[in-house]
């Protein structure tokens, strides 16, 4: 569903994706399904006259690229957009003997709603010759700053999927969620070549959720299911990162001697899928729920990851002894410590401090919901989510 609203909503995407295009000969907006990646390329494709738009769940479009070598050299004078460019893996095959005849930028556009086996396929063939973009649900700094308390509640509650995010209601939110997950599980997924049961994923999907940001164990959950193996836990989480339901958070380690946690840490990419999992419907819903916590840690940590400046990167780091940070944010010689609180009055505890230390952090936050920025101690600043992104990473 693709409302006027959403069209109206600036992507911070499109300016890179411009830019890519007037460099490299192909550029692939990856996303997961209803994100807005058709909107966002009838938007970008305005500024190419007479392109050629192809849509690959429409069958009389894949009759066209039923012979790639014939159809693709008479487009060289136009950008050549393909819509879910999974369905025909077999394209990028045909895609780098034509680039290479013809070399020059803005070429082709690949919308594609699965990142794994694109990048696989890709990879392959088109190195040196792709540029690779991700479009995520609505981030909190691509909605307008007026009343943005207001607006990051919503945008919370409901998560960034457009239909979801502008609907008429929270209830019609809630029940667009629920459709997008069904259709996910029961058609995307299998017409993605997974071959698991959609009952199965949608269990230890579930299980994800009610684990939200805890430390992901493949032994435990493969027993809770039933499952003989812990690899089969592990490939259904594949699965689920590679359709871009789930956040992998990987451990930061450091030189030093401490005994680290590990494992990753697991998060639903988007805030409102997880709610709808539970069945939070309103923001009083959520406000008395246990999850809510962990729904605004994974929350903040969707912001900031896809915020990253150029050769950023992100972890968490957990010792045995308790030393913790929710992210740890790395870029060349910086190293940023960040916790985060569900509360217009953080505190913080001994470990935070001690964390601090261990890694060598050159500057602290603590990321709440306040409106103010303001001076906690030894130079650790509390911050909102928005205000962080705007002015701590924009400086990176």
């Amino acid at each position: 569903m693709k409302t006027n609203q959403s069209q109206s909503i600036s992507r911070k995407l499109m300016i890179n994706i411009r830019e890519r295009l007037q460099h490299m000969p192909v550029v692939a907006i990856l996303g997961p399904r209803q994100v807005g990646k058709t909107t966002l390329a009838r938007r970008i494709v305005s500024d190419f006259p007479n392109a050629q738009f192809l849509d690959l769940e429409n069958n009389q479009d894949r009759q066209v690229l039923q012979e790639p070598e014939l159809f693709l050299p008479s487009q060289r004078e136009k950008l050549v957009v393909i819509d879910e460019i999974q369905f025909a893996p077999e394209i990028f095959r045909a895609l780098r003997p034509e680039i290479d005849q013809d070399r020059k930028p803005g070429r082709f556009l690949l919308l594609g709603s699965a990142s794994g086996k694109l990048l696989q396929q890709s990879s392959e063939t088109l190195a040196g010759r792709i540029s690779y973009q991700e479009l995520t649900p609505f981030l909190i700094n691509e909605l307008e700053e007026t009343d943005s308390q207001q607006q990051l509640q919503k945008l919370w509650l409901r998560g960034g999927y457009p239909a979801s995010f502008l609907a008429s209601s929270e209830e019609s939110s809630y029940l667009w969620r629920m459709d997008f997950m069904k259709t996910l599980l029961q058609r995307d997924l299998p017409n993605f070549g997974v071959r698991i049961s959609s009952s199965m994923l949608d269990r230890f999907w579930q299980m994800l959720a009610h684990l939200q940001g805890g430390i992901f164990n493949a032994s435990n959950l493969s027993r809770s299911m039933g499952m003989s193996s812990p690899k089969t836990s592990e490939n259904y989480l594949d699965v689920l990162i590679d359709a871009m339901m789930v956040r992998r958070l990987s451990p930061f380690f450091t030189n030093g001697t401490k005994r680290l946690v590990k494992s990753p840490k697991i998060y639903i990419r988007d805030s409102g899928i997880l709610h709808a999992m539970l069945g939070i419907v309103h923001l009083k819903d959520l406000q008395g729920h246990p999850i809510v916590g962990a729904s605004w840690e994974g929350f903040v940590i969707e912001q900031i990851a896809n915020n990253l400046p150029v050769g950023a990167q992100v972890f968490y780091y957990r010792t045995q002894a308790g030393s913790e940070l929710d992210l740890v944010l790395e870029k060349g010689l910086k190293r940023i410590a960040i916790e985060i609180k569900l509360s217009t009055s953080p505190q913080v505890k001994k470990g935070f401090w001690q964390a601090i230390k261990d890694i060598g952090a050159t500057d602290a936050y603590v990321i709440a919901p306040v409106n103010q920025a303001y001076q906690l101690k030894d130079g650790v600043t509390v911050i909102s989510p928005l205000d962080f992104l705007n002015q701590v990473l924009k400086s990176l």
